[in-house]
């Protein structure tokens, strides 16, 4: 463990942390709100990946599950949902963290508001209904303050 109770990785020259602490993640956490609509698209398994630049790929059995621009889908010809807003939080969070993203998703719900989460190894990103982006914000920031 390095200092605060974050969790150091080790790759190459450089050393990474991600904090584990849950008060610690919520109190220290900002929110940036990211440009741009995006939605959640479906290709079948085995289909050739169009030439994008996706947000997100994940292959599941029944399929690929891509988040990308909204506008991309839409040129594409790809059927879409959730057209949604991209917040991403920007503290370090340990993927091993234990109820971070329970947290978050409990506190939006109490607003009414769905949420879609993504860990990436840096930050995690909260996909929120487009248009209810200002009020993820605001119980974002609300969190933070204790």
């Amino acid at each position: 463990m390095g200092a605060c109770g974050a969790r150091q990785i080790g790759f190459g020259d450089a050393i990474m942390s991600g904090e584990t602490n849950l008060d610690r993640l919520i109190a220290s956490m900002s929110a940036e709100l990211v440009d741009g609509v995006y939605v959640f698209a479906t290709i079948a398994d085995g289909a050739p990946l169009p030439a994008i630049t996706t947000r997100m790929m994940f292959r599941e059995a029944e399929g690929t599950t891509l988040i990308l621009f909204k506008s991309e889908a839409e040129a594409l010809g790809l059927a879409y949902e959730f057209p949604c807003r991209m917040i991403t939080l920007n503290i370090h969070s340990s993927l091993e963290a234990v109820g971070f993203m329970a947290r978050i998703a409990t506190e939006l719900a109490k607003h009414d508001m769905g949420v879609n989460p993504v860990s990436g190894f840096f930050h995690d990103h909260l996909f929120v209904p487009d248009g209810r982006e200002a009020d993820a914000m605001d119980a974002l920031e609300a969190m933070s303050r204790g």
